[in-house]
């Protein structure tokens, strides 16, 4: 049996965007670079950029998995809710 990448795997994945009501909200004036770039490196969908000084978040493709709430909620992040009910990731197995 041949192994599946998960470049492969999230093939299968749905995402339904919710545009008027975003689940993950970011600080703007949050400006600790450290803390940053480790929010930006560890988000495993890769949605987080930091540019010129400004962070940035794709919340399309976010797989909700928590790890950006663990790591700065209260910081880098204002506010992160799990998308309202039919929004949001919908995984499917492959």
């Amino acid at each position: 049996m041949a192994t599946m990448r998960v470049d492969d795997k999230l093939g299968f994945v749905r995402f339904r965007v919710d545009e008027q009501n975003p689940h993950i909200v970011l600080n703007e004036e949050y400006d600790d670079e450290k803390e940053i770039r480790l929010l930006v490196m560890a988000c495993p969908a890769g949605l987080y950029a930091y540019e010129d000084g400004k962070l940035s978040f794709n919340y399309e493709g976010c797989l909700e998995c928590g790890t950006c709430r663990v790591l700065s909620l209260g910081k880098a992040i204002e506010r992160w809710d799990y998308p309202r009910g039919a929004k949001g990731v919908e995984y499917h197995q492959g």
